[in-house]
């Protein structure tokens, strides 16, 4: 990972333009070519960036991030402060809590809870940013990618984002569809998710443990 801080303006071209005037920002450049840029506010999200694959050309004074689209986020530096990289490694990914390990292990052991026709190709699919909780077939062999929450959120649409990117990739899985599973999903993630063209799933954890709900119904 390469961490660059520096005095700099922003400027993204393509299907929108958005423009981040001179300020000083970290440059956040990720083994998987993602390039970002973060203020000293916002906790993790960053200001603008650019999603892999896309290639970074430098030159005296400015930067270009160019995707495969063709859409340009172009970084004019002024002063850089400091240069430094660090080799990471291969993450070993989030440690879930007891309940959504558990859900992660019942719909491995239950995949057509996700769709019918689902079937386990494994569980913990390892991909170069850390393990997918899930990887299916559908009821038409195709590939899918599934992330397992116990409460699904902005980040773990992100999370499934980044891996599915990664995964299309691969000529041997590719095209590799999205699902996000929960017990509960927030309205601004099923939003994103749906833009993104990942399916969600509401699961119900008692349900899948075999467990009756102890609730009186009229039927």
């Amino acid at each position: 990972m390469r961490l660059v801080i520096a005095k700099c303006s922003v400027d993204y071209v393509g299907r929108l333009s958005a423009h981040l005037p001179l300020a000083t920002r970290l440059l956040m450049v990720k083994a998987d070519g993602s390039v970002s840029i973060h203020a000293d506010d916002r906790a993790y999200k960053p200001l603008n960036w650019m999603s892999p694959p896309c290639r970074l050309e430098e030159a005296p004074g400015v930067w270009r991030v160019v995707n495969k689209a063709g859409e340009e986020l172009r970084i004019t530096l002024e002063e850089i402060f400091q240069d430094t990289s660090y080799e990471l490694g291969v993450d070993p990914g989030l440690r879930k809590d007891g309940v959504e390990a558990h859900l992660q292990e019942l719909l491995a052991a239950n995949p057509g809870a996700l769709g019918e026709g689902f079937t386990l190709v494994r569980r913990e699919y390892m991909t170069a940013i850390g393990p997918v909780d899930l990887l299916c077939r559908d009821a038409n062999s195709g590939a899918v990618a599934v992330e397992v929450k116990r409460r699904g959120d902005i980040d773990g649409v992100e999370q499934l984002t980044r891996y599915l990117e990664l995964m299309n990739r691969d000529p041997l899985l590719s095209p590799v569809a999205g699902v996000f599973a929960a017990q509960e999903i927030k309205p601004q993630a099923r939003v994103l998710a749906t833009d993104r063209g990942i399916r969600c799933v509401v699961v119900d954890y008692d349900k899948l443990r075999g467990i009756e709900k102890d609730e009186l119904t009229l039927f």
